[in-house]
């Protein structure tokens, strides 16, 4: 019961890796509050981890959705340990050129702009409680990735970001960091495959940049946030967690 009592705010728990991570937090002794644009999904999957958890609608995009959602825990549960900022979209896939203000804004909005406003609503809670923070990243922020600019720049500002926090928040207790997959099996990756050239191939290469062998689930990155979240990484913080299967190592000939 790795994070036993803890309070866990989780943003876009309702599907995907963040669904997984959800299980997992409940799992090992949590209290989840999953918050989902999609309010319907977010209290369905809320219920189906039991009585004790929350499913709320929240744009993570807006800051008064968020602020609404933060009193919302705060009011149920009289505590806040844990922020994981895992809401995010990843299309369109396209040079930067062909990205639009409309598409540019809503990537950052949901994907960077969001930790700005759970931050900004949740900083007092986690200072109490000496809390923490955690950001879903992706390696692409790290060594880019063709035809997704504006996606890969959002996780770029997401690595600097986590390490930043790091710094300033260092002094009231609270620890910051990132995991970063590389490919992981969501909804949402599927739907990247299918604007991509050529689909048929996406499976055999998303198995091959990982020299593991094989594009996982969610599950893997679960495990990793389960450890992060936990006091088992009570001295980690500005750390940006590749769960890659060693994508980034580099190259490979078969």
């Amino acid at each position: 019961m790795l994070l036993s009592g803890k309070v866990i705010f989780l943003t876009g728990g309702s599907t995907g890796i963040g669904l997984h991570c959800a299980k997992a937090y409940v799992k090992e002794g949590a209290s989840v509050a999953i918050v989902a644009r999609h309010g319907e999904e977010a209290a369905r999957e809320a219920a189906l981890l039991g009585n004790e958890h929350l499913g709320l609608a929240c744009d993570v995009s807006k800051s008064d959705d968020v602020a609404r959602a933060v009193t919302h825990i705060l009011k149920t549960f009289g505590r806040l340990d844990a922020i994981h900022n895992n809401a995010g979209i990843a299309t369109p896939s396209k040079p930067i050129h062909e990205t639009t203000e409309e598409e540019w804004d809503l990537l950052f909005d949901t994907n960077l702009k969001s930790v700005l406003h759970t931050t900004r609503h949740g900083f007092e809670a986690l200072r109490s409680s000496k809390g923490c923070i955690l950001n879903t990243s992706s390696l692409v922020g790290v060594i880019g990735q063709e035809i997704h600019a504006a996606y890969t720049a959002t996780k770029g500002g997401m690595n600097t970001l986590t390490k930043s926090m790091a710094l300033d928040y260092a002094r009231h207790g609270i620890r910051v960091n990132a995991v970063c997959p590389a490919g992981i099996w969501t909804p949402m990756l599927r739907q990247w495959a299918a604007e991509q050239p050529n689909p048929a191939e996406i499976n055999h290469y998303l198995d091959d940049i990982h020299p593991l062998g094989y594009c996982p689930e969610g599950d893997v990155v679960a495990d990793a946030s389960v450890f992060l979240l936990s006091d088992k990484a009570r001295f980690i913080t500005g750390h940006i967690m590749h769960v890659s299967g060693g994508a980034e190592i580099g190259y490979r000939r078969n």
